[in-house]
């Protein structure tokens, strides 16, 4: 029997995860509930995919157009709405986190100080933490507020998937060297997934890759042993760059 050609292998293997990551994402989405404390985390029950970035960045956006859904995860033109760590069950077999935005500052520092202890419990502390979805405004790139988010992940040993938003805002060529920048950025980062996605809610570029990933996530398999118990870093929730 002729060997298949490994390029074929290669595109065999991509259409197959695409349809996976597809069929997982019609599945029925539910809200589960929206936590404000620690104490109000719901036992660890599915694998679990977190998405996490500054304020604005579209991570509601991307959620409703990964589940084709309009009005799952709530959007505004008001940054910093997202102020629980809500929490959708996808399929029975993966859950989906929505993290409170960050970089914001225009909440009170109480408010602030809440919201940023939540975010480091929430990810140095869930066994079933899979992977963090780190979203980067492609037209900004990776600031401050991220590196520290990225500390905190390396330190934690919580791996971490960059997805850019608002690709479509972008030219081609610019698009190309954010993307060169970003990976060298990541190359410093051990708990830095090396696959860098690229994503527009509005246009609905990049989805079918986004979904072909997280679905690997959600079979089900062992639950490692835990983050490593590493102090914290500080989330600079001060409105930045």
């Amino acid at each position: 029997m002729p060997e298949t050609p490994a390029g074929e292998d290669d595109s065999t293997n991509a259409a197959a995860a695409i349809e996976t990551g597809r069929l997982l994402f019609t599945q029925e989405c539910e809200f589960v509930m929206g936590v404000r404390t620690e104490a109000e985390l719901p036992q660890p029950e599915l694998s679990e995919i977190a998405f996490a970035g500054r304020s604005n960045v579209g991570k509601s956006s991307l959620l409703n157009a990964l589940t084709n859904r309009k009005t799952l995860a709530r959007t505004s033109n008001t940054p910093g709405r997202t102020r629980e760590v809500n929490f959708f069950r996808l399929g029975g077999t993966l859950m989906l986190v929505d993290l409170p935005g960050y970089g914001y500052a225009r909440a009170g520092k109480e408010e602030i100080a809440r919201w940023n202890k939540l975010i480091e419990d929430y990810l140095r502390g869930r066994v079933n933490l899979r992977r963090v979805c780190l979203l980067i405004d492609a037209r900004r790139g990776v600031g401050a507020p991220d590196h520290a988010v990225m500390d905190l992940l390396d330190k934690a040993a919580v791996v971490y998937q960059v997805a850019l938003t608002k690709i479509d805002k972008e030219k081609p060529g610019d698009l190309d060297k954010i993307r060169q920048t970003t990976a060298k950025e990541i190359s410093r980062h051990g708990a830095a997934h090396p696959e860098i996605l690229a994503t527009s809610a509005a246009k609905r570029w990049g989805l079918d890759e986004a979904r072909a990933s997280f679905a690997t996530l959600a079979e089900s398999l062992p639950v490692a042993d835990g983050p490593a118990e590493n102090g914290p870093a500080e989330i600079a929730l001060a409105d930045g760059e």
